[in-house]
């Protein structure tokens, strides 16, 4: 058969039969290329992307590649250095790995393994994976003339991404793995060991200059460029598809206790949502993003607006006491409000994002790309072992009804792939972002970039994006909503919240009251016996412990160490009446240190003075209490003794110290 070969020294053709191996092919390229590299030879069935290293597919024939008569194959390398003048070049033709030969002898199985074959994806890619995720129909009574056991076209499975059963459903985008099911060649239509069958669908975008050049023929950017290493024009277009489907609080309660900084101060907040990541069924191959917690971090805010801190140094700490839940968590999106109280009714919000003005501005479009970078997702169907990114964007604003609304966005594929490049920044106008000027000094370069709307007349205009262009062709929506049963991880929330200091302080004081409160230093281990009492001060100190802004403040104070670990199991376990719950955690020296402190730190108990009905404020002085004593010390000891009033001599049979007639004193 024939095989056509292209590559930066031209195009060649090669006689060769199925049954050949993969070596033969190499060594065939190799002699048309200049000093070549062999390990740097990369080839692929399209001109940009795809490529596969040409020396692991040595101890396969071309027939198990996929390769037919008349197939162009792109090939890419990189000349040689003098680290690499000693590589040995594939084996020689003549010495083909023999067709006989078992499974145990070919060298496939001691190739080194491909970055999407290392990753460990999120629990909901394992699930989806597993199953098949076709949309199941009943039988339709008009059409389908079947018995019950039989299928037809009218009822048989759709697959997850039919375009007519999202748009019954008003469904605007596909999932993740739909998509990548509608990628992907389904089971039988790829010949086995092709590049359509073995190579991941996905390829992260981007529109940086490749450095180096892969034809190796210049300086790096800035210093040169070529159509070999630089983007492609731009299209900017909607995504078909969106990373998370849904956003769901996983108590009404959060929200509330969020917008209670807003109510008491006028001022905007921000926090980062913690939850994890769910399978969605009401999207086909839907996922989730389930959120049990806000943590706010330092930030300065202002009735317009807010200052963050950044990068927060409290990043990895609260990751990991995340990870440590006994469902793991992470930090999946951010929130901020956008609320501005109605002039004429202060109890309304001003509607202030809608389609006539902006949903999202562009500032806080490249903001969420950018942190949406910081987390990429994992993938096995990328070629990089990395795909975009679940990390979502909330904001709290008001709605048409000037109700207090949520609305949940994404930065688009596009957006992070424009922002990682450096090409765009935010307007003055917040419906519109900027595309920046091309710049060498900072080894900018900006490729022509278009969008695509129809005009007045309904035709379809292709339009240059620079300067400007709407932010809508950068954002994907989400919807949101909470659980009809709600069962969250953290149970309860009256620790004061963070970083709130014209509101409230988290302090130790407040920490270890709670705890006495919970009379967590009387709680004993288990195996002593437990009375009905004792179950319910478990329980209450189980409920305590399972509040987040608690626990990250604990472990804040360095004194759990890493018995922090137990606490934090045992307070988002799913049972908290188990009645050996807390024995793990009173067994670890970091609760023991942080009892003593707790029974140290309680103020000390002052004895009530001789016939008084009960105790005394402890902001009353200790002369007061003192002279108190003593006057009803005297009292009770003189019975109805008359004294004289120096000033007024009138005889006061009380047991005051101040005359009853003149008001003066008696002493």
């Amino acid at each position: 058969m024939l095989v056509r070969v292209r590559s930066k020294d031209g195009n060649f053709r090669f006689e060769l039969t199925e049954t050949d191996d993969a070596s033969v092919l190499a060594t065939k390229i190799l002699e048309t290329t200049v000093d070549a590299d062999p390990k740097s030879v990369q080839v692929s069935s399209q001109p940009r992307g795809g490529e596969t290293a040409l020396h692991t597919l040595k101890g396969r024939n071309l027939k198990s590649l996929g390769l037919k008569h008349g197939d162009l194959i792109f090939v890419s390398y990189k000349s040689r250095t003098p680290d690499t003048s000693g590589s040995e070049p594939f084996p020689a033709a003549s010495a083909p790995a023999p067709a006989a030969a078992g499974p145990s002898a070919g060298p496939a199985a001691a190739a080194p393994k491909r970055i999407w074959d290392t990753v460990k994806e999120d629990p909901v890619d394992d699930y989806w994976r597993a199953r098949d995720g076709k949309i199941t129909r009943g039988r339709d009574a008009r059409f389908c003339k079947h018995t019950a056991n039989g299928m037809c076209d009218y009822c048989m499975p759709l697959e997850p991404y039919d375009q007519s059963y999202h748009a019954s459903h008003s469904i605007k985008h596909i999932s993740y793995h739909a998509w990548i099911r509608k990628l992907q060649p389904q089971a039988g239509t790829a010949p086995p060991g092709s590049a359509a069958s073995i190579l991941p669908p996905l390829t992260p975008t981007s529109y940086k200059v490749k450095t180096p050049c892969p034809s190796g023929n210049h300086s790096p950017w800035p210093a040169g460029i070529c159509t070999a290493c630089q983007p492609s024009a731009i299209t900017l277009q909607p995504q078909p598809y969106r990373m998370v489907d849904h956003v769901e609080f996983a108590d009404h309660g959060l929200i509330d206790q969020f917008l209670q900084a807003w109510r008491g101060t006028g001022a905007q907040r921000f926090g980062w949502l913690i939850g994890h990541f769910e399978p969605y069924e009401e999207v086909p191959m839907g996922i989730k993003a389930v959120v049990e917690a806000i943590h706010e971090p330092p930030q300065d805010d202002e009735p317009d607006g807010l200052s963050l801190h950044l990068p927060w140094e409290d990043d990895e700490r609260i990751r990991k006491l995340a990870s440590l839940s006994s469902t793991p968590l992470t930090i999946v999106g951010q929130i901020f409000t956008d609320l501005t109280p109605n002039p004429d009714d202060k109890t309304k919000s001003l509607y202030k994002r809608h389609p006539q003005s902006f949903y999202l501005s562009g500032l806080e479009t490249i903001f969420a790309a950018a942190l949406q970078l910081q987390n990429p997702t994992a993938s096995k169907s990328s070629s990089t072992g990395q795909y975009s990114s679940r990390f979502v964007t909330v904001v709290v604003s008001g709605n048409q009804a000037e109700d207090v609304d949520i609305m949940a966005y994404q930065a688009s594929e596009q957006a992070c792939a424009m922002v990682e490049a450096d090409m765009i920044e935010a307007s003055v106008e917040p419906s519109q972002v900027r595309v920046k000027e091309e710049d060498q000094s900072v080894a900018r370069y900006v490729p022509d970039v278009f969008y695509r709307f129809k005009n007045e007349y309904g035709i379809d205009v292709k339009s240059s994006a620079k300067p400007c262009f709407p932010v809508e062709y950068l954002i994907v929506t989400l919807t949101h909503g909470f659980p009809k049963e709600p069962s969250p991880i953290f149970r309860s929330v009256k620790f004061p919240i963070e970083n709130r200091a014209s509101l409230q302080m988290q302090t130790p004081d407040k920490l270890f009251s709670s705890l006495r409160e919970a009379h967590a230093p009387d709680v004993t281990d288990s195996k002593q016996g437990l009375t009905p009492d004792h179950r319910q001060q478990r329980a209450t100190l189980a409920r305590l412990l399972s509040d987040w802004h608690l626990l990250a403040f604990l472990d804040g104070m360095g004194i759990m160490g890493d018995d922090i670990k137990a606490v934090v199991r045992a307070a988002t376990a799913q049972s908290l009446e188990e009645p050996t719950l807390l024995d793990g955690v009173l067994q670890t020296d970091g609760w023991r240190n942080l009892m003593a402190i707790t029974a140290e730190s309680a103020p000390a108990a002052r004895s009530a003075p001789s016939g008084s009905a009960g105790g005394f404020d402890d902001d009353i002085s200790e002369d007061i209490l003192n002279q108190i004593a003593q006057e009803q010390t005297g009292a009770s000891a003189g019975g109805s003794r008359s004294r004289t009033c120096p000033h007024c001599t009138f005889e006061n049979t009380h047991g005051g110290s101040d005359c009853e007639v003149c008001g003066l004193p008696l002493g």
